[in-house]
């Protein structure tokens, strides 16, 4: 499959936040702030599908 630089910046800037989320909810345990950036890092997970979904239907290049 090939994809071009724009899925490619779209996908790293969604799998960053992710892991900071994630981070910080491992560093957090136990904790309610940990409780929400574990819920956000879920949510973020299917926004990044969503847009990266959106982006191959419509880039010509990846499509």
């Amino acid at each position: 499959m090939k994809t071009c630089e724009r899925f490619q910046r779209l996908k790293s800037g969604y799998e960053q936040d992710i892991a900071f989320l994630r981070n910080h909810s491992q560093r957090s345990t136990g904790t309610t702030a940990a409780k929400t950036s574990a819920t956000n890092a879920l949510a973020m997970k299917s926004r990044m599908a969503k847009a990266l979904g959106r982006h191959f239907e419509r880039c010509p290049i990846c499509g």
